[in-house]
């Protein structure tokens, strides 16, 4: 069944094209088709900088605070695979340039780890290893 987000719902940009559509927005206002129907149109979101923004409706998804989690650990996966790749490069290119981009690196992963409880590996980034997970290996 087919329900608009109301006022006060939070919701997230599917295609974020910059970094306040990256963040959780609140829904402001909704447009609705015709003045007798719950199939919204547009919706208004406000982001935690201020900034009001209207998108259509297939253009905006529901989320809630618990959701941030799995961005962030997709952001954080794809950052390590992207710093990963460029330490590789580097490595050939610069000796001073390597070093940096693997102490990036390691402070990246560190983060994810003490902050998420999500351990990356290097190696292999694309499987995040949860610190609760349990039974089997990955």
């Amino acid at each position: 069944m087919y329900r608009s987000m109301e006022f006060g719902d939070t919701a997230r940009v599917i295609k974020p094209s910059d970094a306040t559509e990256y963040r959780l927005g609140t829904v402001t206002n909704v447009r609705y088709s015709t003045p007798h129907t719950t199939y919204a149109l547009r919706y208004t979101l406000r982001f935690p900088n201020g900034t009001e923004r209207t998108y259509p409706a297939d253009d905006v998804v529901w989320c809630t605070r618990a959701d941030d989690r799995a961005s962030l650990e997709a952001a954080f996966t794809k950052a390590t695979v992207a710093l990963r790749d460029a330490c590789r490069i580097a490595h050939d290119f610069d000796p001073d340039l390597s070093t940096g981009t693997a102490s990036l690196l390691r402070r990246l992963l560190d983060l994810a780890r003490l902050r998420l409880g999500l351990t990356l590996d290097p190696a292999n980034p694309a499987w995040p290893h949860n610190r609760h997970q349990t039974g089997g290996e990955q």
